[in-house]
């Protein structure tokens, strides 16, 4: 099931991504930083949605409250507050 998330207080604008079995696939960011986050999209494949919440939760970002990563953990949050009931 394909997911999509506006993070807020990054440089990204949007993350997609996709859930089967608990399972995270085709991960994508729109804008930030290409190369770090191309790099934890391909990381994060095939891994289990909990572990990467765990993973990248509360991670900030050159003084912020918040970063990519932090907000990929909420949008995998959102993703199954929306759909694991």
């Amino acid at each position: 099931m394909k997911f999509f998330y506006k993070p807020e207080g990054t440089c990204s604008k949007d993350i997609s991504f996709e859930v089967e079995n608990n399972i995270i696939r085709n991960v994508r960011f729109q804008r930030g930083c290409s190369g770090g986050l191309r790099a934890i999209c391909r990381l994060i494949e095939g891994k289990d949605i909990d572990d990467v919440i765990k993973m990248f939760q509360g991670i900030k970002c050159r003084g912020k409250e918040t970063s990519c990563p932090d907000q990929l953990a909420e949008a995998l949050l959102g993703f199954k507050e929306q759909y694991d009931k």
